[in-house]
C-alpha cells in the first residue's frame, strides 16, 4: 500500500505544495512546528533515508538545499533547521524548518493550526523564491 507521501505526489491526497521536479517533490507539513516548515521527498517510496541509493540520495539532500535557501528568502528566520526522524510516515522524508532560536525545532510542543489560505500564501511565497 503507498504511503500517503506516495498519494500525495500522485494526486490523491491534496497538499501545499512548494517544488517538484522529476524525482523529488516539497510541501508544507499540515502539522508545522513553525510558519514554513517544509517536507522534502523523494518521489520514489523508500522507508529508511539510509537505504536510499547514492544518486537518490545526494539529489535529494541538494533538492533540499534548494528549497532551504527559498525558505530563507520567503520566511523571515535567522536559519533553517533540518531533522531526518522517519518514524511516523514509512517514506523518506526531510523536515525543513525556519527556526531563530534551538528550541523552535521542538517537534514535541504543540504545533502551529493555519488557516488554508495562510498555508496557501506561504507555499506559493517560497515556490515564487525557487525560480
Amino acid at each position: 500500500m503507498a504511503s500517503i507521501f506516495s498519494r500525495i505526489v500522485a494526486g490523491e491526497i491534496p497538499c501545499y505544495k512548494v517544488a517538484e521536479d522529476e524525482n523529488y517533490f516539497a510541501f508544507l507539513d499540515i502539522s508545522p512546528v513553525a510558519k514554513g516548515h517544509t517536507l522534502v521527498i523523494p518521489k520514489r517510496e523508500v522507508d529508511y533515508i539510509f537505504d536510499l541509493d547514492d544518486k537518490t540520495y545526494v539529489g535529494l539532500t541538494r533538492f533540499a538545499k534548494r528549497v532551504a535557501k527559498a525558505i530563507e528568502k520567503a520566511i523571515p528566520c535567522k536559519r533553517v533547521g533540518v531533522a531526518v526522524m522517519g518514524l511516523e510516515v514509512p517514506h523518506t522524508h526531510i523536515h525543513l524548518v525556519p527556526i531563530n532560536k534551538e528550541a523552535d525545532m521542538n517537534f514535541f510542543r504543540d504545533k502551529l493550526s493555519l488557516e488554508s489560505t495562510e498555508m496557501q500564501a506561504i507555499a506559493e511565497a517560497i515556490a515564487r523564491e525557487m525560480e
